[in-house]
């Protein structure tokens, strides 16, 4: 019998073979003055792709800003990218999908934060 607590299990990462901890890797974008809502789509797809090009990445989920305590400074976009460690965290980072996803975003960044951390059990 298994339970799961406040998220789910995929079929890429089954519950049995989940490490007892993951890095995860949170990104936050705050886009230029003007950016257009296309271009901003093709961001958000254009980093939805990378789980599907990047094998290190073993969990991804993102999402746009809705707290209704208005501290989000003007970053309007979170992405949480998973990996199992360090490893798979550099591998990511100089990837080359990575860099033309940094590409495409680039012009359009008027700010990022990452901030990543190691899950605890």
């Amino acid at each position: 019998l298994v339970f799961v607590l406040g998220g789910s299990v995929d079929a890429q990462c089954p519950l049995a073979q989940r490490p007892p901890q993951v890095l995860r890797h949170v990104v936050l974008f705050q886009f230029n003055e003007g950016t257009n809502a296309e271009d901003i789509r093709k961001i958000e797809q254009g980093f939805c792709a990378l789980p599907g090009k990047i094998d290190a990445i073993i969990d991804f989920e993102w999402g746009t800003d809705i707290s209704s305590e208005h501290l989000s400074d003007g970053f309007t976009h979170c992405f949480v990218v998973t990996f199992r460690d360090e490893a798979g965290r550099a591998e990511y980072l100089p990837h080359a999908e990575h860099e033309a996803f940094a590409a495409l975003l680039r012009p359009h960044l008027a700010k990022a934060l990452v901030v990543d951390y190691w899950t605890k059990p």
